[in-house]
């Protein structure tokens, strides 16, 4: 797969291409770089403007992922002030993994440590110019804890847990409340109902999970404006017959969001297929990586214990399942080599379901430089379908491709 260029300014059709949210083949009008309008391939074309003919292939915006514990050796609990340098290196790294935006996630630890990472984030997001290069950029932050049920806390530190209380809330918020964009709870640990009409007060979206909430616990929550629900399966009970729970709640629920892991370690590919059959829409997906993404497999730390990385997988020295440190769009690849969902359901997992969960704008008046490249081949050996992706334009000055 090939990348091109464009020169600033110039006015370029992309033909015979299949867009995410579109039926059938589309023409997409790019003017001053920028995504001016998608049509029908039928429409005729626009003046003498040059034309990139994509045979048919898929384009997308890049992705979003809104449950990402760090990179490159760095756990975003542990940023000092002293990190930003490492954190823009993080968010260059993320771009060239496909990531247009995604949320820093911090797991339970020390309220200190909370504040630590929110203001290092803050300053971060402050002296960055965006505009200047194509990196990924910080969309908020993603609270997962502390207010998580003890009994379902998985990996996250059982002492660094506090009760749900709006005082709790406040003390972890602090100054910082208007950087979280996410932060997940436990309903049912919310004893007075006051909560989360309050963080949605704050503009805060709240997410479902390391709960054992019942069906109605979980539907009171979703009345009080709770939206989304953290890693699907994950720490949270099975679907039941007779009780469904969270999930069963979730996924019923029209206006409410489900993440997902497919790592295919965190939920079998088998539940990942039922979901997404259960669920039509409201599906996305997450990396859960953690640090030690972009290193290869080996122990690293972890707060203040270790995990082991092997082929992927993160597992506390216990075999605690902890997190990934695949990329995101490693899961988009993966549900189409299971054969699990088409290709357009698959990319737009991870590129159009998460923006819309939160609330991003579409791809009309984004940016042509964050367009990526999806094409489909058969492996010869297993007949699988593999899907690839390139971004379509390279970064930097923009030029018009040679055979135009």
């Amino acid at each position: 797969m090939t990348q091109t260029t464009i020169q600033p300014g110039a006015s370029l059709d992309l033909v015979n291409v299949r867009v995410v949210g579109y039926n059938g083949l589309q023409r997409v009008l790019i003017r001053q770089n920028q995504i001016k309008q998608v049509q029908p391939l039928t429409n005729p074309a626009h003046g003498a403007n040059s034309e990139l003919d994509l045979n048919g292939d898929w384009i997308s915006l890049g992705g979003i992922d809104l449950q990402i514990n760090g990179a490159l050796g760095v756990a975003f609990p542990d940023l000092t002030p002293e990190d930003t340098e490492k954190l823009h290196k993080i968010c260059q790294y993320l771009w060239q993994q496909g990531i247009d935006g995604f949320l820093p996630t911090l797991v339970t630890t020390t309220v200190e440590n909370i504040e630590r990472s929110l203001s290092t984030i803050a300053q971060y997001c402050c002296q960055t110019q965006y505009d200047s290069e194509n990196t990924a950029k910080i969309l908020g932050v993603h609270l997962e804890g502390p207010f998580l049920n003890p009994i379902k806390r998985g990996a996250h530190p059982q002492e660094c847990l506090l009760p749900l209380t709006l005082e709790n809330v406040k003390r972890v918020l602090a100054e910082f409340a208007s950087i979280v964009k996410v932060i997940t709870l436990a309903p049912e640990l919310d004893e007075t109902g006051e909560v989360i009409p309050y963080l949605r007060q704050l503009g805060i979206t709240v997410s479902l999970g390391h709960s054992l909430a019942t069906a109605s616990q979980a539907q009171q929550a979703f009345n009080q404006g709770a939206t989304l629900v953290t890693h699907a399966f994950n720490a949270m009970p099975s679907l039941h017959h007779r009780e469904p729970g969270l999930l069963g709640a979730a996924l019923i629920h029209p206006d409410v969001y489900c993440g997902l892991i497919a790592d295919g370690q965190h939920v079998c590919p088998t539940m990942v297929e039922i979901i997404l059959k259960a669920a039509q829409t409201g599906i996305f997906i997450v990396s859960d990586a953690l640090a030690p993404l972009g290193l290869p497999d080996g122990i690293y730390p972890w707060d203040q214990r270790q995990i082991e990385v092997k082929q992927g997988t993160a597992r506390l020295l216990d075999g605690t399942l902890a997190g990934t440190t695949l990329p995101l769009l490693t899961g988009v690849q993966n549900l189409v080599k299971w054969g699990i969902c088409p290709v357009e359901t698959a990319i737009a997992l991870a590129t159009d379901t998460p923006r819309k969960a939160i609330g991003l704008p579409d791809a009309i008046a984004q940016s042509a430089t964050q367009l990526l490249h999806w094409q489909v081949t058969s492996d010869s050996t297993s007949q699988q379908p593999q899907l690839s992706w390139k971004r379509l334009f390279e970064t930097g000055e923009l030029k018009p491709p040679p055979n135009c």
